[in-house]
C-alpha cells in the first residue's frame, strides 16, 4: 500500500510527509495532471485529489469556488479516474481521493471502489461519512485494497478516537480546528494536545490539516504530526493564475513547504 509505505519510508529518513490537496478539474483535468507532477517534482510526498461536489459542507470558500469551476468545466467522476490513470503512467506518487458521499453513491459504491483501484487510487477520504454510516463503503474499499482515511476533530471523544484509529489505514486525518477548510493566521490552540490524545490510542501516522497556509505553520505542524496537509493556499493560487506561471508558482510554494516539513 503506497500511502502506508510512504509514511514508513519517511519515518526511516526522519522526515514528515507533505500532503498537497488539489481540486480535480480545476481549471481542467489536463492541468490537474500537470499540477500533480509539479507538486511531486518539488517535494510533495502524497497527493490528495478532491472530487468536486456542488455542496461541499466541510470546505471553505476557496475550495467551494474551485469545485464550482471544475464542475462548470464539465469534470465528472469518470473523467477524474481516467485522469488518475493517465497520471499513473508517469508517477507512482501515492494518491488519496477526497470526495463527499453523494458522488460515490450516484456512481455506485462497488463500482467506484473497483474503478478507483483500477485507475491507481491508493486511498479514500470521505469527510461527510462517519464510520457508523460507512461500513459498506469502507468494507468495499478494503476488499479492493484502498486505504481508508478517517477524521479526528478537536471535539472527538477518546472512544471515538480509538474507533477511528482502528478503522483508519494509511493515516489518521487530524482536523486542526472546528469549522471548514481555509487559510488561517495561526494554528488553533489545543492541536498538540489533540495529537497527543491520538498518539495515546494508536501508532498509526497522524497528518494535520485544515488551516495550514504558509511554511511557518507547516513547520510547526510537522513538529507535532507525522504529516502536514496543505490545500486551500494552493487552490487559491490555482484560481488566480494560469499556464506555466501557475505550475512554476505552485512548484515553488510546494518546495518551500517541504523544506519547512523536514
Amino acid at each position: 500500500m503506497r500511502i502506508t509505505g510512504k509514511f514508513k519510508e519517511l519515518k526511516q529518513k526522519g522526515q514528515k510527509a507533505l500532503i498537497t490537496y488539489l481540486t480535480a478539474g480545476d481549471p481542467d483535468l489536463e492541468m490537474t495532471a500537470d499540477l500533480v507532477l509539479a507538486a511531486e517534482e518539488n517535494g510533495a510526498d502524497i497527493i490528495e485529489l478532491g472530487i468536486p461536489f456542488s455542496d461541499p459542507l466541510a470546505d471553505g470558500p476557496v475550495i467551494q469556488k474551485a469545485s464550482l469551476r471544475a464542475l462548470n468545466s464539465g469534470t465528472t467522476v469518470s473523467g477524474i479516474l481516467n485522469c488518475i490513470k493517465n497520471i499513473r503512467a508517469k508517477t507512482q506518487i501515492p494518491i488519496a481521493v477526497m470526495t463527499y458521499y453523494n458522488p460515490i453513491h450516484r456512481y455506485g459504491l462497488k463500482e467506484f471502489a473497483v474503478h478507483a483501484k483500477e485507475a491507481g487510487v491508493d486511498g479514500l477520504i470521505v469527510p461527510d461519512l462517519p464510520y457508523e454510516e460507512g461500513e459498506e463503503l469502507y468494507a468495499l474499499a478494503k476488499d479492493e485494497g484502498l486505504e481508508t482515511i478517517l477524521f479526528v476533530a478537536p471535539t472527538s471523544t477518546t472512544e471515538r478516537i480509538k474507533k477511528t484509529a482502528e478503522l483508519s489505514t494509511g493515516f489518521i486525518y487530524c482536523v486542526s480546528l472546528t469549522g471548514v477548510t481555509g487559510p488561517r493566521d495561526d494554528l488553533q490552540t489545543g492541536v498538540r494536545e489533540l495529537i497527543s490524545r491520538i498518539k495515546d490510542c494508536t501508532d498509526k501516522p497522524v497528518a494535520l490539516g485544515f488551516g495550514i497556509s504558509h511554511p511557518e505553520q507547516a513547520r510547526r505542524a510537522a513538529e507535532m504530526a507525522d504529516g502536514v496537509i496543505v490545500g486551500s493556499a494552493i487552490v487559491k493560487m490555482i484560481g488566480e493564475k494560469r499556464g506555466e506561471e501557475l505550475l512554476k508558482d505552485v512548484g515553488s510554494f510546494v518546495r518551500e513547504l517541504k523544506k519547512a516539513c523536514c
